[in-house]
């Protein structure tokens, strides 16, 4: 049986047992579950960091998901501060490296 100790998709259990597998899981609490999730963001990015692929840059969205979940963020305020941010202070469409200030 392999090791993993991470976080999974809810629907993984599942899928593992069609093959005839039995799965040992626990449920995470409130600190182990932010601990994973931290673990996963990390893990998703650098996936998507390695392979430039939409599917992976949507897992990343998903693990942003559950983490605005964890800690009551709605998302259209999370948007609405991301926004006032860009009009602000800008986005990053102009590419612009600063050297020195």
């Amino acid at each position: 049986m392999r090791q993993y100790n991470k976080l999974v998709r809810d629907r993984i259990l599942e899928i593992i047992e069609k093959d005839d597998v039995k799965p040992i899981w626990h449920k995470a609490g409130r600190s182990e579950y932010w601990k994973k999730l931290k673990e996963k963001l990390v893990e998703e990015v650098n996936e998507f960091l390695d392979s430039k692929k939409q599917e992976e840059l949507a897992d990343v969205l998903e693990v942003i998901d559950a983490i605005s979940d964890l800690w009551g963020f709605k998302r259209a305020r999370t948007r609405k501060i991301k926004n006032d941010k860009k009009r602000r202070r800008g986005g990053f469409k102009k590419r612009i490296i600063l050297e020195k200030a």
